[in-house]
């Protein structure tokens, strides 16, 4: 194969690519709404401006379709704390917008934290979208490890968990929390945003 249609092969692939993730981040909020078992490809295309058949173009199923949207989603979360880390002077101030994002993201984005745990439990029943859950899993353990670590050496510290055990800790915190907003309690942001640093302080 020459190298026009090599680059013309490889612009086709990147246009195929840029179209599912734009497909995918357009159907999202349709399927953070019903949840997985209530949403199949008919329903993503009545509840949303893509059609029916373009969905199927550029996705297997509905399982292919879900895999791309909480991937894209949940990989630009576990980056958003990034420069919380990054530009954070004392662990003090760290902690204080660690807690202030974590509540902004549970008040804003709770279908979408909602349906994340909703894969994340249909997962151990279906393997059709474990792999993608799992590698997710793994972004979200490295993003609270990182505030944890941070948080050590600002706090001059060592952290007294290990990053599975810090984990735990904060998505146990904000499945709780979100739970409880779900259910129309809002003082679940005062308690997420109030007990994150502390959860920070006792990991250290």
């Amino acid at each position: 194969m020459g190298d026009v249609a090599v680059r013309a092969e490889r612009a086709s692939t990147d246009k195929f690519a840029a179209r599912r993730r734009e497909l995918a981040d357009s159907a999202l909020s349709a399927i953070a709404e019903r949840g997985y078992a209530r949403t199949g490809m008919r329903d993503v295309a009545a509840h949303s401006e893509l059609s029916h058949g373009a969905l199927h173009y550029y996705f297997e199923d509905k399982d292919d379709l879900i895999r791309q949207a909480i991937w894209q989603y949940k990989s630009e979360c576990a980056r958003r704390y990034d420069p919380i880390v990054e530009t954070s002077v004392t662990a003090q101030e760290l902690a204080r917008r660690f807690g202030d994002e974590m509540a902004a993201t549970l008040r804003d984005e709770s279908d979408m934290h909602r349906l994340w745990y909703d894969l994340r439990n249909q997962a151990l029943f279906d393997e059709g979208f474990r792999e993608t859950i799992v590698a997710i899993d793994d972004l979200l353990r490295e993003m609270v490890w990182n505030v944890v670590l941070r948080y050590g050496e600002l706090s001059g510290r060592t952290p007294a968990v290990d990053p599975l055990e810090a984990y735990a800790l904060f998505d146990g915190l904000f499945l709780n929390c979100l739970i409880a907003y779900l259910r129309g309690d809002l003082s679940a942001l005062d308690r997420i945003r109030e007990s994150s640093p502390r959860l920070l302080a006792a990991a250290i």
